[in-house]
Formats: structure tokens, C-alpha cells, sequence
């Protein structure tokens, strides 16, 4: 009989074809996650006319989605912790892309609000699961790098529906860009085959075939054997999950990142939802407006990758306080008249220190948390980061219906930067929390 450490067993092991499939499923689910989320500014300048929407009014369309995420992120993140992860992340990429799909076929705003909440619900379980999967097969030294990569898939997903806004919008509607999510439709039948399960809900359930099996494909220097003995963490005891995110002196850190969620979130999503229209208000075309967006995203890619790589370098937590920095910086200056290279550059920068911070803040929420409770650390980080996503938009809206000049709006969206930086330098990455194991939260079983 031989104890088998399954956390040595995966942070030893090194990147191969296994690590490669995982990220490349829950990459493309977060892309068409990004995608559906991001599609929603490239019409609203659309619908706002063709509806007779006022902002304000498609603000809070906008909202709908975000509040459902909101939700979403709150129930599926704990229920994962359940019920497995694998089975959360199939079930919210079906109820997403389908509601997505409908969305092309509503003639209301009610039925455009409605579904876009449900499938806002799809987008927020999906996101901790995906990134609490790819960090438990990771191994440690590229756990931040492979979180981030996967979530700059959302940006990717960002910059196609800008792209095929562009395209397909003055062509065939406003309607066509929301058919694209039949594409993960189709392709869930594959999701399931190559999709893993997570080795500790595996474990939980008395599953130590598979346990071992999965474990000999991260580290093909294991071999199984039956008589094999698994060590894993367990709870100390069982309770509420979300009240243990405030044992062990995790309390005012759990706040404080959760504050740090809210102002990175009221950032990118009011950027996403807005910054066609402002752009549109300062006197370019719809086309051109357009690509403001694009460029925001394609900035936000290389936000994402470049602080991944710099978050395994540094530290998440000094990478997080530089990048709420710089988004705050580039916003105030986009209120400025420039040419437009440097205000290219500008919104690049722009979405790679919002987008892009929050997919390195979800990198960090998923090495602050121990195992048996980082689903629902990363959940509730999102979950209650939805408040700024929910208001980010709903803010926009309101500002733009007072006729401001340009400059104040984008300070509106700079002052959250500030907050962000100084919010974050209050959590201390907990001694080790960069492992799986957390040595006040364990049992080994």
C-alpha cells in the first residue's frame, strides 16, 4: 500500500497534452462566454435606435445579463463544490448559448431583458468553475499563467463580436451577431468527452480509479496502482462554505477583494457596454465606434497574457495594484483630444488594465482560497463583483442622458481605478495559499 500526495502529484507535474486539452476546452467556452457578454455593445447603438431607447434605458438592458451573472455566480460556484465541476460548466455553457441564440429572435425589450438575464445566469456559473478547474490540474509554476490565458479568452470573445459587429451588423441586423453561439451547441458533445471531472469531487465520491487515472495523465511519471491510498484536502468540518471564506483570519482580506472585484467590474463592463456610444457622441461613426471596441479587447489580451506571466513573476497582488493604476491613468487621459495612434493606444491600454485585471484578480481569488472552498471563494468573488458590473453600465447610461463632456465620463470610469489599487493592497496573499493545500483548512484523507 503506498500514500499517494495527490497536490505533489500535480504541482511536479510538467505542462503536456493533457494540461493543453483543459485549457483549450475551458478556453473556448470562456471565449464564447466573452463573446455573448461583449456582443451586447456592439448593438446598442443599434438598438437604441431602432427601439427608441434612451440610455438610460439601455443601460439597464444591458444590466440584465449582469445581474443574472451575478446570481449565477453566487448559486453555481457552491453548487459545484456539490455536485462537480464538470457538470455545472456543461449545464451554464447549454443554458447561456441557447438563450443567447433566442436572443436573436426577440421583438421586445422584455423578451431581449428576459433572456439575457437567464443566459447572464449561464455566464456566471461558468466562470469560477472554469477557473477553479484549470487551476487544480495546473501545475504550480504556471497556475497563474494558464488562469490568465484562459480568461483571455474572454477577450478574445470580445474582439469577434466587435469584429463580426462590424461585419455582419450593417449587412444582415443587429440580430445575426447573437446566432454565433449555435457554435458551442454543437460542440458539447466534445466538451463532455475531453472536459475532466475535478479530482477532488472524484475523490469525494469514492472514485479512485479515475482519481488515478486522471492523475497518471497530468504526471505520466505516476503510474496507478490499485492498492494506491489518496491524500487530499478535506474541510475540518463541514458547514457553510461561504462563511469558512471569512475563517483564518480571511475576513477583511475576503472584503476587500471582494471591493477590488466591484470597481474592476464596473470598469470593464462599462467600458464594454459604452464606449461604442461615447465614441459614437464624440462625433465618430458607428463602424469606427465600433472599433473602439475591438481595440479594447485586443488590449485586454495582452493585459491578460502579459500579467499572467508577470503575476507568476511578481506576485497577483503587485501586478493587480500596477494594472488598477494604469487603468486609471489611461482613462483619465482618454478624455483628451490625440491623434488617433496614441488614443488607439490609450483604449488598449485601457482594456488591458480593466479586462485584464480582472481576470489576474481571478487568477489571485483562486490561489487565496484552500481547495475545498475556492469554488465558492472565486464564485462569491465574482458574484458580489457583479454589483460594479450591474452599475457599470447602468452609470454610463445615466451620464450620457446629461450631455456631459467626454472627459467626465471617462473620469467617472478613472475614480473606480484609484479605489481598486488602494482595496487590493489591503490582501495579503496568506503564507502557502499559493499551494492547493492550505494547512489551516485540511484534514488529509
Amino acid at each position: 500500500m503506498k500514500s499517494i500526495n495527490i497536490n505533489t502529484v500535480i504541482e511536479e507535474a510538467k505542462f503536456n497534452r493533457f494540461h493543453g486539452l483543459v485549457l483549450f476546452w475551458v478556453t473556448f467556452i470562456i471565449v464564447f462566454d466573452g463573446y455573448d457578454l461583449v456582443v451586447y455593445g456592439s448593438v446598442a447603438p443599434v438598438l437604441m435606435e431602432e427601439w427608441a431607447l434612451d440610455p438610460i434605458q439601455a443601460g439597464s438592458l444591458a444590466s440584465y445579463a449582469l445581474f443574472g451573472i451575478m446570481l449565477g455566480a453566487l448559486f453555481f460556484g457552491p453548487l459545484a463544490d456539490k455536485i462537480g465541476r464538470k457538470n455545472v460548466i456543461m449545464f451554464c455553457v447549454f443554458l447561456f448559448s441557447l438563450c443567447t441564440l433566442l436572443v436573436g429572435f426577440a421583438n421586445t425589450t422584455t423578451q431581449f431583458g428576459i433572456l439575457r438575464f437567464l443566459a447572464g445566469l449561464g455566464f456566471g456559473g461558468v466562470m469560477p468553475n472554469c477557473v477553479s478547474l484549470i487551476t487544480e490540474y495546473a501545475p504550480k509554476k504556471r497556475r497563474s499563467s494558464l488562469v490568465t490565458i484562459m480568461f483571455s479568452g474572454y477577450c478574445l470573445g470580445g474582439m469577434i463580436s466587435a469584429g463580426l459587429g462590424i461585419v455582419l451588423i450593417p449587412r444582415l441586423g443587429w440580430e445575426s451577431v447573437f446566432f454565433v453561439a449555435t457554435i458551442p451547441l454543437v460542440l458539447l458533445p466534445f466538451i463532455f468527452k475531453y472536459l475532466p471531472e475535478s479530482i477532488a469531487y472524484l475523490l469525494a465520491k469514492g472514485k479512485t480509479e479515475q482519481v488515478g487515472y486522471l492523475l497518471s495523465r497530468v504526471n505520466p511519471s505516476y503510474i496507478p496502482q490499485q492498492s494506491d491510498q489518496y491524500e487530499l484536502v478535506l474541510p475540518l468540518k463541514s458547514g457553510n462554505t461561504v462563511a469558512q471564506l471569512f475563517h483564518n483570519n480571511r475576513g477583511l482580506a475576503t472584503f476587500m477583494l471582494w471591493m477590488s472585484f466591484i470597481m474592476c467590474l464596473l470598469m470593464t463592463y462599462g467600458l464594454n457596454t459604452w464606449l461604442p456610444k461615447i465614441m459614437q457622441t464624440a462625433g465618430y461613426e458607428t463602424g469606427s465606434s465600433i472599433m473602439f471596441l475591438l481595440v479594447l479587447n485586443f488590449g485586454a489580451i495582452f493585459g491578460a497574457v502579459f500579467g499572467g506571466w508577470a503575476a507568476d513573476r511578481w506576485g497577483p497582488r503587485k501586478v493587480l495594484i500596477v494594472f488598477f493604476s494604469a487603468a486609471a491613468i489611461s482613462l483619465t487621459l482618454l478624455g483628451f483630444k490625440f491623434n488617433m495612434f496614441v488614443l488607439y493606444f490609450l483604449v488598449a491600454t485601457a482594456g488591458a488594465t480593466t479586462t485584464g485585471t480582472s481576470i489576474i484578480a481571478n487568477a489571485f481569488a483562486s490561489q487565496f482560497y484552500p481547495i475545498q472552498i475556492r469554488s465558492t471563494g472565486v464564485g462569491w468573488a465574482s458574484g458580489v463583483g457583479r454589483v460594479g458590473a450591474i452599475f457599470g453600465p447602468i452609470m454610463g447610461g445615466y451620464l450620457l442622458s446629461l450631455n456631459l463632456p467626454t472627459q467626465q465620463y471617462f473620469l467617472a470610469y478613472a475614480i473606480p481605478g484609484i479605489i481598486g489599487a488602494i482595496t487590493i493592497g489591503f490582501v495579503k496573499q496568506r503564507k502557502g495559499s499559493n499551494q492547493v493545500i492550505d494547512k489551516d483548512d485540511m484534514n488529509i484523507a
